[in-house]
């Protein structure tokens, strides 16, 4: 029983679920962002360079023979996740450069000098009392 415990403390501290939480969202930004490079980005580029659908470049290692499919070496799908990558990739830096930012804005923020103790305060009016006389 001493085991499932120490499990469930360790799957519900805030550490592992924030991480699961940001793992989810990852894989779910990944998908957009690859409909954003198929859908979006990749068939004005292939139009610019002449009609070409990246997805469909491919080289033919060995034809087809009966039933067994060709081998190919698919590049296109590879130019199309090099591109993925890159938008992926900054986002997530901007993401990181904006946090760091507003971290740093965070830090530089003076705090405030904390307020003197009643004693303090009364010792102050003493002084101030015995300076008039």
């Amino acid at each position: 029983m001493g085991m499932l415990k120490e499990f469930k403390e360790f799957a519900m501290r805030g550490n592992v679920v924030d991480m699961a939480v940001g793992i989810v969202i990852g894989a779910a930004f990944g998908k957009i962002v690859s409909s954003f490079v198929k859908d979006v980005l990749m068939p004005p580029i292939g139009l610019l360079l002449g009609g070409v659908d990246f997805t469909g470049l491919a080289i033919t290692l060995k034809e087809a023979a009966g039933k067994t499919p060709a081998v190919t070496l698919n590049y296109g799908r590879f130019i199309q996740s090099i591109v993925d990558f890159t938008i992926i990739a900054f986002a997530i830096f901007m993401v990181v450069k904006a946090m760091n930012t507003f971290q740093k804005k965070k830090e530089e923020k003076p705090a405030e000098p904390p307020k003197p103790s009643n004693e303090e305060v009364l010792l102050t009016e003493i002084r101030d009392i015995l300076k008039q006389k």
